[in-house]
C-alpha cells in the first residue's frame, strides 16, 4: 500500500495534479482501490522489463562497439593473439563463438581465448563474434561483433622471379650451388642472384671458382662480387675468378713452392729467426703476382671487346691453402668488402683473413680492376697468412651475405657473431632452414642454396658463401 501511494503520488505531480488536504480522505481511499494496486504493480514490473530491455541493448552495443586491437598479421608468417574478455570486461558473456575464419590459416582456442596460425591471404579479415550475454532469453538470436586482423602480404612474394636473358652476351646461370673437396676436407658453395636483379630479370654479378692442385698439394678458391653499377660486373666477377685458378694453375712452380715449404717448415720449428719475414715475401710477391694478372687480364679483354674497363668492376678476395703434416698453411688477398673468416677447430677464435675496404680505404669499396690499389701505400693489407693445427670452417662470402648477417665491419672479428651464423646456417633461424655440415651429406649444396633464400629487409643483393669444412 505504501509503495503504490508513493508512486501514485509521485505520478500525479508529474502531470501537475497537487492533492490538497480536503481530498486526503479521497485520496487514501484511491489508492486503497484493489484495482488501482493491481495497476501500479503491472507497471512497475513493465517498467522493470523496458530497464532490463535497455541495459542489455545497451550493454550489446558496448560490447559491438568496443575497440577491440589485434596485432597485425603476415603472411607465411606465425600469428597469435589473446582475446582476453576478462580484460575486455566481457565477463557476463555466457556463450560464444569465433567464426568467418575459414581459409584464412587462422584458428581460435576458446579455451585459450588464443587466435593463432599462419595466415594464408592478406588484407582486412573480418572475424566474426557472435555472442549472448547474461539475461538474454535463450531464444534470442546471437549478437554480431567484428574485429579487423590485419594481414600483411608476403614480403617475398612482391618480389619477381624473372629469369635472366641466356641468349645476351657474357650470359651466367642465375643461380649455382656445388660441393665437392678441398684438400682433405670439404667444400660447399652456393651462389644465388639477388631480389633486386631477379625482379628485373638481370644477371647474378657474383661468382667464384675453385681448384685443387693435386700435383703440388695446394687448392685455391676465389670469390667475387660484380659492382651493380658495371652493366658488364657479371663477367668482370668470372674473368676474376677463372683467371685466378688459371694463373695458379699455370705458376705454382715447384721449385719455388720447395723452398716456401722448407721456409714454413723452419717457421713452425722456429728455428729461423727470419722465417716470419720470409713468409711474408713469399705471400706479398706470389699472391700480388696473381691479382696483378687478374687485373690486366680483365682490362685486355676490355680493350679487346671495345668497352670501357669500368663496366667490369669486380670486387675479388681468394685463398690459397695447403695441408702439412703439422698442419695448414692459409694465405689470403683481398680488394672489396667481401671477408674472409678462419674458424679455429673448437670454434673459440675467428680470425678475419682480409682488409674489409670500408673505412680504412675511405669508406668506398674498391675492385681488382682499379690499377690504383696495386700503388697504394695500404697494399700489404690486403694479405693475410695463417699456419694453424686445424680449423672448423674457412669461410669466404660476398657482402650480400656479410650485409645482413654481420651488418657491421666491427661483428666480423667478433666470435660470438660468427657462432651465431653458424646457429642460424644450422636451422636457428626464422624459416628453420638447415644446412647439415655432415661428411655423407650429398644435399649440402642444395640446402645452402635454400638457406640464401633468407629473408632481411632492405638487402636484396646477390649472395655467395664459399664453405670449407
Amino acid at each position: 500500500m505504501e509503495e503504490t501511494k508513493r508512486y501514485l503520488q509521485s505520478f500525479l505531480f508529474q502531470n501537475k495534479i497537487d492533492i490538497p488536504r480536503s481530498k486526503q480522505s479521497l485520496f487514501e481511499d484511491f489508492i486503497a482501490n484493489e484495482t488501482n494496486i493491481t495497476a501500479v504493480k503491472i507497471i512497475k514490473e513493465k517498467q522493470q522489463i523496458i530497464m532490463q530491455n535497455w541495459e542489455l541493448i545497451n550493454r550489446i552495443d558496448d560490447i559491438t562497439n568496443r575497440s577491440v586491437f589485434l596485432p597485425n598479421g603476415t603472411v607465411n608468417k606465425a600469428y597469435e593473439a589473446k582475446i582476453d574478455f576478462i580484460q575486455l570486461g566481457w565477463n557476463d558473456i555466457v556463450s560464444y563463438e569465433i567464426q568467418n575464419l575459414e581459409n584464412t590459416g587462422l584458428s581460435f582456442d576458446t579455451e585459450k581465448e588464443l587466435l593463432s596460425g599462419i595466415p594464408k591471404i592478406s588484407g582486412d579479415l573480418k572475424i566474426k563474434l557472435f555472442f549472448k550475454i547474461e539475461g538474454e532469453p535463450e531464444e534470442t538470436s546471437l549478437n554480431e561483433k567484428v574485429m579487423i586482423v590485419i594481414v600483411n602480404p608476403d614480403p617475398k612474394s612482391l618480389w619477381k622471379n624473372l629469369e635472366s636473358d641466356q641468349n645476351t652476351p657474357f650470359a651466367k646461370e642465375d643461380n649455382v650451388a656445388i660441393s665437392s673437396f678441398f684438400l682433405d676436407k670439404k667444400i660447399v658453395v652456393a651462389s644465388k642472384r639477388g631480389r633486386s636483379h631477379a625482379n628485373v630479370g638481370s644477371f647474378r654479378e657474383d661468382d667464384f671458382a675453385f681448384k685443387n692442385f693435386t700435383a703440388n698439394g695446394w687448392s685455391v678458391l676465389a670469390v667475387s662480387d660484380g659492382a651493380g653499377s658495371s652493366a658488364l660486373s657479371r663477367k668482370g666477377s668470372k674473368l676474376a675468378c677463372d683467371t685466378l685458378v688459371e694463373y695458379f694453375e699455370e705458376n705454382l712452380d715447384k721449385e719455388n713452392l720447395k723452398q716456401f715449404d722448407e721456409i714454413l717448415l723452419s717457421y713452425y720449428q722456429k728455428s729461423d729467426p727470419e722465417a716470419s719475414k720470409k713468409i711474408s715475401h713469399f705471400v706479398y710477391n706470389t699472391l700480388l703476382k696473381a691479382a696483378h694478372f687478374v687485373n690486366q687480364t680483365i682490362e685486355e679483354f676490355a680493350i679487346a671487346n671495345k668497352e670501357d674497363l669500368k663496366k667490369f668492376h669486380a670486387t675479388l678476395i681468394f685463398t690459397l691453402v695447403k695441408k702439412y703434416n703439422f698442419g695448414y698453411a692459409v694465405l689470403t688477398f683481398g680488394v672489396g668488402d667481401c671477408p674472409i673468416g678462419l674458424l679455429n677447430k673448437d670454434l673459440t677464435e675467428i680470425s678475419l683473413m682480409n682488409t674489409i675496404d670500408v673505412g680504412e680505404f675511405g669508406g668506398g669499396t674498391r675492385f681488382i680492376t682499379m690499377p690504383e690499389i696495386f700503388q697504394s701505400d695500404k697494399l700489404s693489407s690486403r694479405f693475410g697468412f695463417k699456419l694453424v693445427d686445424d680449423f672448423s670452417y674457412l669461410m669466404l662470402m660476398t657482402d650480400g651475405i656479410y650485409d645482413p648477417k654481420f651488418v657491421v665491419e666491427a661483428n666480423l672479428e667478433k666470435i660470438e657473431k660468427w657462432n651465431e651464423f653458424l646457429s642460424d646456417l644450422k636451422g636457428n633461424n626464422e624459416d628453420e632452414s638447415k644446412v647439415d655440415f655432415e661428411n655423407e651429406n650429398e644435399d649440402i649444396a642444395s640446402q645452402l642454396s635454400t638457406w640464401m633464400d633468407f629473408w632481411s629487409p632492405g638487402n636484396h643483393d646477390d649472395r655467395t658463401l664459399a664453405i670449407i669444412y
